[in-house]
This record gives structure tokens, sequence and C-alpha cells, in this order.
């Protein structure tokens, strides 16, 4: 029998550390060509290691039906994570296919095109249904488009499944925080980084309790949190836009106005970036920030 293959890719993050370092040190034209090679290869054996590992956990499946068969019956407590998946309506499940669709959604999220993103996750979920993977990035762009009842039943059936799923807790509790329940956001926010089961979960949870502190007009406790953002994920310029308000309202200008500027020069070409320019550009000319902004 042909052995399944196995995800590979042990030495990315070494490789992507190794480009950081480069990067952070400001290196000189020719050099930033060089990196800019080398971060294009990176991201392909990354996209590639992904799918590689997509394909081995749906092997591993396969070795629960072998299993099952060998006593010609389903074991007595077969672990829930390893259950029959459902089919779509080809009758199989394609994980692989699948998995292009979750990487174009989430792009999509981090270019600000929740809409494009909703679409990419739908499909992702035709040929691979109750992939949590995609249901969960499903409501958060759902969540960002302000959806806010058709995100909460999205993320229930995620939590049903698994109670503890971190970056489902995390996009409730975001929701929490837009409809105003406080206290209820505080609670899926704090669960979801005490799991610490998702990095991308526990950073935007540190990002969102930092948005529920500063609505409460807790702003020491605001900062610290969005600072800690920013120490566990440097490119979530949102991190420099929400800190630069929170420091405005309590009437810290001038660590506004660094704040945005640092969120600026970050990257003036991603979606914050361009935000904290704007409203950076927005206060020199002496025009207060909006709450609403």
């Amino acid at each position: 029998m042909t052995a399944a293959m196995s995800p590979s890719g042990s030495d990315l993050p070494l490789r992507y550390d190794t480009i950081r370092r480069a990067l952070d040190a400001r290196p000189a034209p020719g050099e930033r060509e060089r990196l800019k090679q080398e971060i294009i290869a990176l991201f392909r054996e990354a996209d590639a290691a992904a799918a590689a590992a997509l394909a081995f956990k749906a092997s591993v499946k396969e070795l629960v039906e072998v299993w099952k068969q060998l006593d010609g019956g389903a074991p007595a407590t077969a672990p829930a994570a390893e259950s029959t998946p459902v089919r779509g309506l080809s009758g199989r499940v394609d994980h692989l296919g699948a998995s292009t669709f979750i990487e174009k959604g989430w792009s999509k999220l981090s270019l600000g095109d929740p809409a494009g993103a909703e679409v990419a996750l739908r499909r992702a979920l035709e040929l691979a249904p109750m992939s949590d993977e995609a249901e969960t990035l499903l409501g958060w762009a759902q969540m960002l488009q302000q959806q806010y009842e058709a995100a909460t039943h999205t993320f229930g059936q995620v939590l049903a499944r698994d109670p503890e799923h971190a970056l489902a807790l995390t996009n409730m509790g975001y929701i929490s925080l837009r409809t105003g329940r406080y206290g209820e956001a505080i609670e899926h926010l704090s669960r979801a980084i005490r799991l610490d089961r998702d990095r991308k979960a526990t950073l935007y949870a540190h990002l969102y309790l930092g948005m529920v502190y500063r609505e409460r007009e807790m702003y020491d406790d605001a900062a610290t949190f969005f600072r800690r953002a920013l120490a566990l994920g440097p490119n979530l310029l949102e991190s420099w836009y929400e800190l630069g308000h929170t420091y405005w309202r309590a009437d810290q200008r001038d660590e506004a106005i660094a704040a945005w500027r640092a969120g600026a020069e970050a990257n003036k070409f991603s979606p914050w970036g361009k935000r904290c320019a704007e409203m950076l550009g927005q206060v020199e000319q002496g025009v207060a920030p909006s709450r609403a902004d």
C-alpha cells in the first residue's frame, strides 16, 4: 500500500525569521529586490506546504475508515474530530480545492474586501462542508459587513462543534462589542486569550479588548492591549489606528499623532496604513477626528 505523503516545510519559520531580520535592518535597494524574490519563493512554498498538510490530514481521516472496517463496524466511542466528513453534492469532500478558496477569502479579508471574501468562502464550504476554518472566516466576512445576526449564527455553528474554537470566540467578542454588550465581549475575548490555541485569534482578541476598554473610557487599559497586539503582530496596523484614537480621546494629542504616523510609515500601501495617513493629515489640518472614524 502506498503511504500518504506527509506535509513538509519545517524550515519555513527559520527562513521567515531570516527575511524579517533582513527587512528590519532597512536594506539597500539591491538587497530589497533579492529579498522580494525570497519572499515570493517563501510564499509559494508555504502555500504548497499548507496544501500538503490538508491532504495529509484528509489521508489520516481515511485511516479511521480502514480501522472501522477491521471489525465491520464503527468504534464505540469514536472521537468527534475523526467522524466521517459531511459530503457535498458531488459526493466527496475536496479539501485541496477548498484550501485555495480559503486562502483567497483570507487574502480578501486582509485587503478590506469582506464581500469578496464571502464569495470565496462560500465556495470553499461547497467543496468542504463543515470546514471550521472556512466557516469561521465566512462569519468574519459577514461580521465586517455588519451582518451581525448572520455572523452570530455562523460562529454558533462552529462553536457547537468546537466550544473552544478560539477565532470564533474572538469574533463573537467583537460582535458583542459592536452591539454594546461589553461584559459579554470581555468574557469571550479573555477566554480566547487564555486558550491561546490560535495565534490569529490571540492577536485579534487583544485588539478587540483594546477597543472594548476604550469604549468604556478606560484609556490606559485600552492602550495596553493595543500595544500588546502590536507586540504579537507588528503588521496589524489597525492597532496603530485604534491606539491613535485612544490617545486622542484621552487628550494625549502628541501620542495620538505619533501612533498614526507609525502606522502610516509601517506600510503606506495597506488599507490601515492609508487610514493612519489620512487621519494624520486630517489632524495636522486642525480637523479633530470624530468618534465614528
